[in-house]
């Protein structure tokens, strides 16, 4: 049999021996570890846990600080050659990292080393009386033991247990009773049990519909928790019999398949609030998770005192999660009903709302806006502190346009559910469209890709992993852009909307312009009516001073954009105005910079001064533009692909003889290079990367 612990031995040497080879790298970090060794990121990150105690990025970094620290005493390089030497990007950045990790700064190191060999001098002088001080001290040592070992202990049968992160999902509950329509209640019981957990911040609990696919399963624990990424798994079973609820529970420690914490309940109904309660406290206490005050009030607040009412939500609940009309409807007479039993009932009043939302999603003509806003409204008043209420009135925003109104709703919702996969989609499609924030928007996508890790069926998967590539595209991290681009197409290879992500990718590797356009054009042959690829390959002829060729694809996009009725792509409008001037049709390119100087006046984006001074160059007022452009230079997180088609703009190339151009330029890509560091950073920090 091998031994465990030289084989812990040789996979933390090899990790070293690894980084070591990449230690000039910057770029090598938890994902290229992960690689290099042949392990999935999640088995990476629990191994190097739970041997140094170390998060994998800890670990990482310690190593080259100790590498850094030999290098030092050798005295031949300067702090900040060492600094890059192993893969600090930053000096200033190491040097903190260095303080923090050994107590002192790098430059220090000679004063500190000095200091040492003095104290090794002056222990050899107590060599001599070791014996004398090694007998003082066993007594001492003895006197310590013999209270311990005489005192009462409530922990006696407590072992040492490896730090583990609090990862945990809820699987499906298992319907035990005779009569099949009870199955609603025990979906319940688990839909509880998971809310109540997703309520404490130290876990991270993963979302309703990543687990709905093992609902039926032939797959073991060790396999769904490597799917899922946890370390905790809880099962139930249940039965309604009667004025009884019968509930059993356990809490499995993935990592060696065996329960940790099992309970049978017995209870009343009238008691099935505090039966979900007292699983999740009970949960939360079996894997040592830290339960605040603010999340324990949270946890034991009862959704309503009326059992029929409580009844009719919970019947309302699979409807309302199928998402489609019929199910919205079915759902919202239910949910009406529980009102008629409990006026008071925040929940059934929130997912009114949202259900109303989901109906009107794509429809032109709103017709249930009053009625989000009013059900909505009944939430707040009557739970202001629901996470299910906040989103309610963060969607009735939306539903408006009111995205910045929106905002504040979400983040107290996040407060309150710090493991809302709802919000955290919601906050990444807010960051990525509405109120456009790259770093914001990829914090959240990775988030979400988290909670939301399997959803149950792989076109889900797909769409998962496409945004979560956009996101990584567009603050500039096109290696990891690429990795989940690819697994979108793995997912679901009919995804039509990866393939044209894809192609920007390896534009952003490349810049082959040429190559670009031809894969866009391949992709517009499968689907002609695509006005996103449409326009794009317009703008790729124009960026090429191409203008016959751009119009002739412009113009097929106007064309289609007027017969559907579409405020699609404003920001265009005046790329697609000058080349209406280049080919002479000077009264239809007025009416697009028309649009284009409307739009600018309701635009409140990052990106408002740089589409100024579009319009400035435009109008031949280049002092100005330039001066837009200086504005632009101060914002943040915005695209990355600003960097890469800005300057091949040629409305933007009639400033280039401008004495400030230069500069500016210079300032707006540093910009975003500054702030792609600082958001890596944060990133590898919070191990989402």
């Amino acid at each position: 049999m091998s031994n465990p612990s030289v084989n812990t031995s040789n996979f933390i040497e090899q990790a070293e021996a690894l980084i070591l080879e990449n230690l000039a790298n910057e770029q090598f970090g938890v994902s290229e570890l992960a690689e290099a060794t042949n392990m999935s990121r999640s088995n990476l990150l629990r191994k190097i846990k739970k041997q140094t105690k170390l998060s994998a990025s800890q670990f990482i970094r310690q190593v080259r600080l100790k590498e850094a620290m030999d290098l030092l005493k050798e005295g031949s390089s300067t702090v900040s050659e060492i600094s890059y030497q192993v893969g600090f990007g930053s000096t200033s950045y190491f040097i903190k990292c260095f303080r923090e990790h050994y107590g002192y700064p790098p430059g220090e190191v000679g004063k500190v080393t000095v200091a040492i060999e003095e104290e090794k001098d002056h222990t050899s002088s107590l060599k001599r009386y070791r014996w004398s001080i090694i007998a003082a001290s066993c007594a001492v040592i003895l006197l310590v033991f013999s209270l311990l070992f005489n005192k009462e202990s409530a922990l006696e049968n407590d072992v040492e247990k490896p730090e583990i992160e609090n990862s945990i999902a809820v699987l499906p509950f298992k319907n035990e009773s005779a009569d099949s329509t009870n199955l609603y209640f025990v979906n319940g019981l688990m839909e509880s049990a998971l809310n109540n957990l997703q309520k404490i911040e130290d876990l991270r609990v993963i979302s309703r519909t990543s687990v709905e696919k093992y609902r039926k399963t032939d797959k073991g624990i060790p396999e769904i928790a490597e799917e899922l990424h946890v370390n905790y798994l809880v099962e139930g079973s249940g039965q309604r019999v009667g004025n009884q609820v019968l509930l059993n529970v356990q809490l499995i420690n993935t990592s060696t398949d065996t329960p940790i914490w099992v309970k049978q309940y017995n209870r009343e109904v009238e008691d099935v609030f505090e039966l979900q309660n007292d699983v999740a406290k009970k949960i939360a206490d079996a894997i040592t998770a830290v339960i605040t005050p603010a999340e324990l009030e949270q946890i034991e607040k009862k959704p309503t005192e009326n059992l029929l009412a409580y009844d009719y939500y919970l019947k309302a609940l699979d409807p309302y999660y199928s998402r489609s009309e019929e199910g919205l409807e079915k759902a919202i007479s239910l949910f009406e009903k529980a009102i008629e039993q409990d006026s008071e009932f925040a929940l059934a009043y929130a997912n009114i709302a949202i259900s109303y939302y989901y109906l009107d999603i794509f429809q032109k003509q709103k017709r249930y806006t009053d009625l989000i806003n009013n059900y909505a409204d009944k939430a707040l008043l009557y739970d202001s502190k629901s996470d299910v209420s906040l989103i309610s009135k963060a969607l009735y925003y939306m539903h408006t346009e009111e995205y910045r109104l929106a905002l504040p709703h979400l983040e107290k919702a996040l407060e309150y559910n710090p493991n809302s996969a709802n919000v955290v989609q919601l906050l990444s499609r807010l960051y990525a469209i509405y109120i456009p924030n790259t770093a914001k928007y990829l914090t959240n996508a990775l988030k979400g890709a988290q909670l939301d890790v399997a959803t149950n069926d792989s076109l889900g998967q797909s769409f998962i992993y496409l945004d979560l590539s956009n996101a990584f595209a567009q603050s500039g991290f096109t290696l990891e852009a690429m990795k989940y681009v690819n697994k979108s197409l793995d997912y679901n290879p009919n995804n039509l909307y990866a393939p044209h992500l894809k192609a920007f990718i390896e534009y952003a590797m490349d810049e082959n312009l040429e190559q670009l356009k031809k894969t866009l054009e391949k992709e517009f042959e499968k689907d002609s009516t695509r006005l996103d690829i449409l326009q794009d390959i317009g703008k790729l002829h124009y960026i090429e001073e191409d203008y016959q060729g751009a119009f002739t694809y412009y113009h097929k996009f106007v064309e289609a954009r007027k017969k559907f009725n579409w405020g699609i792509y404003p920001h265009e409008d005046i790329k697609i105005g000058l080349v209406y001037q280049k080919m002479g049709f000077e009264e239809q390119a007025n009416e697009f910079f028309e649009e284009y100087s409307e739009y600018l006046e309701s635009d409140k984006s990052i990106y408002k001064s740089a589409s100024k001074a579009v319009k400035y160059a435009y109008e031949g007022k280049v002092d100005q533009g330039i001066e837009q452009l200086k504005l632009f230079a101060l914002q943040d997180h915005y695209q990355y692909w600003i960097l890469l088609f800005l300057e091949k703009d040629p409305l933007i190339k009639l400033m280039k003889t401008h004495p400030d151009y230069e500069g500016t330029m210079q300032k707006i890509n540093e910009r975003f290079w500054e702030n792609h560091s600082k958001l890596k950073k944060t990133l590898e920090d919070n191990e989402l990367i």
